[in-house]
């Protein structure tokens, strides 16, 4: 494997501003994504990857032809060209840590952001590995463009070694994965495929069989805007029902407060003025049934709001998004135990895991695809503390052709 190759396509990867936007009318939501699409294909192109497309909706799909002369199981394998709309995605700047000597990092571009060790105890177990942060002021991008270098690198290191017997190999990447709409314009049945993996997880070693289900609420409050000086008993104020509505919102039910299985709503984005403002809130849970729940919870709030303020118009839409994909997998035990055997040949530790989150593999398993998602090196995702292991990433390639091997082969 060429470790180098791998890093240079990894910041290669990063600089392109690729921010998706949950606002956006068109798809994908934002043109960088397009740009970063054109040049995977192209590299796909010129590294020998067959039938690559790239259709207008900026989804990206190539095929390795099988090497083997027998019929095996087509595996499929996505990362998303989108990054999180929480923390910029333009202008990023990379740093590469050789060897990393432990304690605390120090980023370039605003020192007040630290990655501490007491925060990200994992760098313990890092010491002499290569690091990749972001200078502080944006994200890096790691998720999930360190998925798109390591199936990128999988396919060029299979291309270079035909002696490592493989079925064949779907790629797919996809646009807006980080606003719900990864897989809107996936076509299953053309993907043609048994099994699919993610390259969208965290450090190593982990394959997650299980995500949150989720919805996606818009709280849209009306009011009425005029000069101060005559406001009386004329102005409603919207910004004070949309604060109003949030503080009802119980702290125990939000992320800051909940961990491992619980579920929570979490207010993200909030926009406007005196005559109107919207309030977007995610609805997460394991257990499906329980969205309901948070969605009445929200209608009671928004109904309690709006009879506390006069003039005022409040309405509430809610959208789905994912749903949890470990249903799916139970259809097909192979496309897990192979993932847990590929890490185990390799004489790695694994674990199945649950993420509190969801990938492109939640939607694609729903469809019928199961999809379970794989370590790729990522940490602190969505921030500009943000950064990436290109010691886990390489970790994850190897994962990768051996589980493909393994497929080949078609047995434990």
């Amino acid at each position: 494997m060429n470790r180098q190759r791998l890093l240079d396509r990894f910041l290669r990867y990063v600089k392109i501003d690729t921010t998706s936007s949950a606002d956006s009318d068109t798809y994908p939501s934002t043109p960088g994504q397009l740009d970063l699409g054109k040049v995977v294909a192209d590299e796909m192109r010129l590294l020998g990857v067959s039938s690559v497309s790239m259709n207008t909706h900026g989804i990206v799909i190539g095929t390795l032809p099988s090497n083997v002369d027998k019929d095996v199981p087509v595996v499929a394998f996505n990362s998303h060209f989108d990054t999180s709309p929480e923390t910029t995605g333009k202008n990023v700047k990379p740093n590469v840590i050789e060897s990393y000597a432990g304690g605390d990092i120090q980023l370039a571009g605003d020192p007040t952001k630290i990655i501490t060790v007491a925060e990200n105890p994992e760098l313990n177990d890092l010491l002499g590995a290569t690091l990749i942060t972001t200078d502080g002021t944006t994200l890096l991008g790691g998720d999930d463009k360190a998925g798109i270098a390591i199936i990128m690198e999988m396919a060029n290191h299979l291309i270079e070694n035909p002696e490592l017997k493989h079925g064949e190999i779907r790629m797919l990447f996809t646009c807006d994965e980080e606003i719900g709409h990864g897989i809107d314009h996936v076509n299953v049945a053309e993907l043609n495929a048994t099994a699919c993996y993610t390259l969208d997880g965290g450090g190593k070693g982990m394959v997650d069989v299980e995500t949150f289900s989720a919805d996606g609420a818009l709280i849209r409050i009306e009011g009425v805007n005029i000069h101060p000086s005559i406001g009386r008993d004329r102005m409603v104020n919207a910004i004070r029902a949309a604060a109003e509505i949030v503080s009802q919102m119980p702290m125990e039910q939000s992320p800051e407060r909940t961990d491992e299985r619980d579920g929570f709503l979490h207010p993200y984005v909030i926009k406007g003025g005196v005559d109107e403002v919207t309030v977007h809130v995610l609805l997460r849970s394991f257990d499906t049934p329980e969205l309901a729940v948070f969605a009445e919870q929200l209608e009671k709030v928004c109904a309690d709001v709006e009879s506390k303020t006069p003039g005022s118009k409040i309405t509430l839409e809610i959208t789905k998004q994912y749903r949890n994909l470990a249903d799916g997998l139970k259809k097909d035990p192979r496309v897990v135990d192979f993932a847990i055997k590929a890490h185990e040949r390799l004489g790695l530790d694994v674990k199945k895991t649950i993420i509190r989150g969801g990938t492109d593999g939640s939607g694609l398993t729903e469809m019928g695809l199961p999809t379970p998602n794989l370590s790729s090196g990522q940490h602190n995702i969505h921030s500009p503390m943000e950064w990436a292991c290109l010691d886990e990433m390489e970790e994850a390639t190897r994962v990768c052709l051996e589980l493909v091997q393994i497929w080949a082969e078609g047995s434990c």
